[in-house]
């Protein structure tokens, strides 16, 4: 097997591999709804063709199992540069954060004025 990795034929193994599975996981989708689906909800059975389409639109409806990593790549140790802030880039970015979402602010700092000018009482009521 190392030598499969090592020579040229793994541009013509992977790609192999990868339509073998894709073909392999839209049988198992075709078996798998054409047992439960049709009895449990009167739903049609499945052809090949759509449970690949099924499949393929299941993938790009709810991703491709990224493995753990969130968010795009520039943004991955946002998180991890943040908590090396000091208290005036951290005041800095609060700032711009309540100047972009007007409702991400301090509580304690507006007091009781700055939520009955934005009509956001905590005794008024609805009617």
């Amino acid at each position: 097997m190392k030598r499969i990795f090592r020579s040229k034929m793994r541009f013509v193994f992977f790609p192999l591999a990868g339509i073998a599975f894709v073909f392999l996981v839209s049988f198992l989708v075709m078996l798998l709804w054409n047992y439960t689906l049709p009895d449990v909800l009167g739903t049609k059975e499945l052809s090949y063709w759509q449970a690949m389409t099924l499949f393929f639109l299941c993938k790009i409806l709810f991703g491709f199992g990224g493995g753990g990593r969130k968010g795009p790549p520039w943004a991955r140790n946002r998180h991890q540069n943040m908590g090396s802030w000091n208290d005036e880039e951290r005041e800095k970015f609060k700032g711009y954060m309540r100047k972009r979402w007007c409702n991400w602010r301090d509580e304690s700092a507006e007091g009781e004025e700055g939520d009955t000018q934005r009509g956001n009482a905590k005794d008024s009521t609805i009617i």
